[in-house]
């Protein structure tokens, strides 16, 4: 019959992330692994009309961050972003806990990725720590390098940040851009590659 294997299981670390990522002493690893059973539960219920395709789940604290995957993104999001608001509020009230979420982001974090606080990150921004050799004959390669993204950094939609980058505390990173470089403190970066438009004056670092 030959042996079974699951192939999530068995690309994780390779091209695949875990579905849930935290870290917990042994006391609250059961509650955790049942409460996200839980939420995608009940997130598949909600979402039920909309595709659902997959669910991560990440933990800060008492900070519940989730990464929805669907089809139609449109119907999570709703109008003006209403629906991701409604479906805020629904997933706050059934876990009792604070929950950012995203809707269509990827997240490639093999090379480590380090999000600081206060941070707003749009629908559909790519963070890839993964890169390739740029010689031809070596370009199967790849090389890993991490992102960092500092406290009060404000990312619009459709952005990508590619590998090693570090994006500078309250600096905004334009919706659409395509960040290679680090960004400057307290700057808004803009285009395709990001180039600083201009820093944040006085007032607006405030």
């Amino acid at each position: 019959m030959g042996q079974k294997v699951s192939p999530h299981g068995l690309r994780v670390g390779i091209n695949k992330n875990w579905d849930s990522r935290w870290f917990a002493g042994k006391d609250k690893i059961a509650s955790f692994i049942k409460e996200d059973h839980e939420v995608r539960k009940f997130l598949a219920k909600q979402l039920n009309q909309a595709d659902l395709s997959k669910v991560e789940i990440e933990r800060v604290g008492d900070k519940l961050k989730l990464n929805i995957f669907t089809a139609k993104p449109g119907m999570v999001i709703g109008k003006g972003g209403q629906g991701i608001e409604e479906l805020k509020v629904a997933v706050e009230k059934f876990t009792g806990k604070n929950v950012f979420i995203n809707a269509g982001c990827k997240f490639q974090d093999q090379g480590g990725i380090a999000i600081g606080d206060n941070v707003l990150i749009g629908h559909n921004v790519v963070l890839a720590t993964l890169d390739h050799n740029i010689c031809v004959s070596k370009r199967s390669e790849l090389f890993a390098a991490p992102i960092v993204i500092e406290d009060d950094v404000w990312i619009g939609a459709n952005v990508t940040i590619t590998s090693g980058v570090t994006i500078g505390k309250g600096s905004i990173v334009a919706a659409g851009a395509v960040v290679t470089k680090d960004v400057p403190e307290y700057s808004i970066v803009g285009g395709v590659p990001a180039k600083v438009i201009r820093e944040l004056t006085e007032e607006e670092r405030k």
